[in-house]
């Protein structure tokens, strides 16, 4: 495998990010959500001006992954917290970790999540909240071994299908 290069992602990587974002989604979740609903939800989701915004957006912080000859593996990507019923002051959400497959394992993961983690303690946040597809066994198994807590469930949309996610959080140390 091999090795990943972490830096921080650049408006210049939004294309980058839609096109990993969209494989990562569709390879992640294609095995229980409807053909219809995936494509609307990476149609408006997993696009360049999405991640065109967000890298504009100062509360935002994106770290992306990429092999030594440039290609884009993995990316983090940390924003202010979405679950209100949920959070508490000092809150930052982990809002998508992903990874493609083939560079999951070894580490990589773990690496991804120390940048998370990284951006986190740079914000100063207190605790990092986190929502997970309860069907996605990996990474429910992945995040509980980080130390996260289930502390709720949300629902996340996709396309116009309702899917039950778990919401954990993980107290900075």
């Amino acid at each position: 495998m091999t090795p990943v290069i972490w830096r921080e992602a650049g408006i210049q990587d939004a294309d980058a990010l839609a096109h990993l974002g969209a494989a990562t989604f569709l390879a992640t979740f294609a095995f229980d959500h409807p053909g219809k609903q995936l494509i609307e939800h990476l149609n408006t989701e997993h696009h360049t001006a999405y991640y065109a915004d967000k890298l504009g957006n100062p509360e935002v912080d994106i770290v992306i992954g990429e092999t030594l000859l440039g290609a884009p593996v993995g990316y983090v990507m940390m924003v202010p917290p979405e679950h209100p019923e949920l959070q508490q002051d000092g809150d930052i959400e982990l809002k998508r970790i992903y990874l493609l497959g083939p560079w999951q394992g070894g580490g990589n993961g773990r690496a991804l999540l120390e940048q998370a983690l990284i951006i986190a303690e740079k914000r100063g946040a207190k605790r990092v909240l986190l929502a997970v597809y309860e069907s996605n066994v990996r990474a429910v198994a992945f995040y509980e071994r980080a130390g996260f807590k289930h502390i709720g469930e949300t629902i996340f949309m996709v396309g116009d299908m309702p899917f039950r996610d778990i919401v954990y959080a993980r107290e900075m140390i």
